[in-house]
């Protein structure tokens, strides 16, 4: 095989959709409504009734989403909100924009948030009142367990939903459990724009209202601002090819992206590879496929898949509390983190966009099972 097997391949994307991307700039265009028009209304019904939501609100990205949806929830300066170090840093920049404290807790053997943690956090940070729990690698957290914890605890859920669009636990939705839910349309997501663009969920009316204003500079009639907003909105070119050009194949891309992820599964038979597996209860939708590598053995596995021409990611290489930009500010960690630090110097991700052909899956697995570091075991 001469081609490189890509962790994502935008130029198929764009050969799938190219005319209906077009069609839906031109309608655009034809309108003559560029902001907060028809196209973004329409898909923000969509992507609401997608997440089991009576509420969606089109955003500029996903990292405000989750900014304004902690804002809308009634966060105030220093309140603690308990979430993962392992994840985008998006998810902790949104709480310290915000003006929360981020409290980090450890990730479980799938490195989601271990959610039998969150009474530490809450017992040795009494100033939690907030979770944010990432539903990583497109897998759901336990949703029952979630509700559960939210309940005892007195915390309100903003749920980061960013990589996990249309997963569910037990047939129930992600993004449907907490106060309100943040999605990203990075062009890298499961559905993905040709550009940033996000959008927050909830089922409840002032939430909605209040989002709706904080998009909109805080304004709640023409030239009227009660608040302090943002300008956070989602662009009607945007919202269309989202909604016309690629809503439409999400279903067909997940079903892909979950065929691939079995192929991986079933084919992958290496001793030095270890592979998070969901609980049976669990429906992911696999936006990536982590392995976890020995530590040492990483680099060496990523350039032996590399010169046989496959591409590999690396998420997370540093935990969120590690950050260079973390430095002065004010955090809480629960414990020593050390799953999330095992995650973050050993996982790698295989490629798993819909676009693989069989060829290059197979190429995958065979060459995956192929390796035998030369360092040992």
């Amino acid at each position: 095989m001469t081609s490189s097997v890509l962790t994502n391949d935008f130029v198929k994307l764009w050969n799938q959709i190219a005319s209906a991307a077009h069609e839906a700039l031109e309608r655009v265009g034809q309108s003559g409504q560029v902001i907060l028009g028809n196209e973004v209304a329409s898909f923000e019904r969509e992507i609401a009734q997608r997440t089991s939501r009576l509420h969606g609100i089109g955003v500029a990205n996903g990292l405000e989403a989750i900014e304004i949806a902690l804002v809308a929830a009634g966060l105030k300066p220093g309140d603690g909100v308990i979430t993962t170090p392992m994840s985008a840093f998006a998810t902790t920049l949104a709480i310290v924009r915000a003006q929360g404290v981020p409290i980090f807790v450890d990730v479980d053997k799938e490195g989601l948030i271990d959610l039998s943690l969150v009474p530490v956090a809450v017992g040795s940070h009494p100033h939690a009142r907030f979770i944010v729990p990432v539903h990583l690698y497109g897998f759901p957290l336990n949703l029952a367990d979630l509700k559960e914890v939210c309940l005892r605890h007195k915390l309100v859920c903003v749920e980061d939903c960013a990589q996990a669009l249309g997963a569910t636990w037990n047939d129930e939705v992600v993004g449907s459990v907490g106060c309100s839910a943040a999605l990203s349309f990075y062009p890298t997501k499961n559905l993905g724009a040709l550009g940033d663009a996000g959008a927050i969920v909830t089922s409840d009316h002032r939430m909605n209202e209040c989002i709706r204003s904080l998009r909109d500079y805080g304004q709640t009639g023409k030239y009227k601002h009660d608040l302090l907003g943002y300008n956070s909105r989602l662009d009607e070119v945007h919202a269309a090819i989202l909604l016309t050009a690629l809503l439409p194949s999400l279903d067909k891309w997940t079903g892909r992206r979950r065929e691939i992820a079995h192929a991986y599964l079933s084919g992958i038979q290496n001793h030095h590879i270890r592979i998070p597996t969901p609980p049976r209860e669990s429906n992911p939708v696999w936006h990536l496929f982590p392995v976890l590598v020995h530590q040492p053995l990483r680099d060496e596995f990523r350039s032996f898949l590399s010169q046989r021409n496959i591409m590999t990611g690396v998420h997370y290489p540093f935990l969120a509390c590690d950050q260079p930009a973390m430095r002065d500010i004010r955090f809480g960690t629960v414990g020593s983190l050390t799953n999330a630090r095992r995650f973050a110097a050993e996982q790698v991700s295989l490629p798993i966009h819909p676009f693989l052909t069989d060829e290059e899956i197979e190429h995958v697995v065979t060459e995956v099972n192929s390796w035998n570091p030369v360092q040992g075991s």
